[in-house]
């Protein structure tokens, strides 16, 4: 068998989404009154969004003491982000326990290359778990169950990976593609 084209693929963490419970009931109205950086129109949505600046990141806080954060790049960006808010919204918080809270990634956004040209319409003729249609979007959208994920895939090798909980997960699915998509790959040939 040729050595394929696509060598062994790296990602980079664009975002990660993640859990938490801050174990305290929040004041939302005095949290958007007082702190900065907060936004709260409970008419639209029933959470708080509050921005961090270090790390970077957004959190949706709601009145049970439950988080989403989103923005960060890697787990201990996530595990900084919620002890800082935690920290920070103690002062309006009812029924609060002390300790560290912990969190729980519910999905995380990848991005990599292969470095190679992928034949999309070859791709979506031959494997039933990919959805092409460059009309309505220039990626082609493959499914894969076992680590569950989507990827979306484009013609000059670039791809996105979302829906894993965790770096292992990201390696195996695209480890996975890789080697599914090598007899669909081609010199990516430079334009000047």
């Amino acid at each position: 068998m040729k050595k394929g084209l696509i060598g062994k693929p790296t990602f980079k963490i664009e975002n990660i989404v993640s859990s938490a419970n801050l174990e305290m009931d929040l004041d939302l109205y005095a949290i958007a009154y007082k702190v900065h950086d907060v936004e709260y129109e409970p008419e639209q949505f029933p959470g708080a969004i509050f921005k961090l600046k270090e790390p970077k990141s957004s959190l949706l806080l709601f009145k049970n003491g439950k988080i989403i954060c989103t923005g960060c790049k890697n787990e201990k960006e996530v595990q900084t982000a919620i002890e800082k808010t935690q920290k920070m919204m103690f002062l309006y918080a009812k029924n609060a326990k002390k300790g560290k809270p912990t969190f729980r990634i519910e999905n995380i956004v990848a991005s990599a290359a292969f470095n190679v040209e992928l034949d999309l319409y070859g791709i979506a003729a031959k494997i039933k778990e990919v959805e092409y249609e460059p009309e309505q979007f220039p990626g082609a959208i493959f499914k894969i169950k076992d680590p569950k994920s989507s990827l979306l895939l484009f013609k000059n090798g670039k791809i996105i990976c979302t829906g894993c909980k965790s770096e292992k997960e990201v390696q195996a699915a695209l480890d996975k593609t890789a080697h599914i998509m090598q007899p669909f790959a081609s010199v990516l040939v430079k334009k000047d």
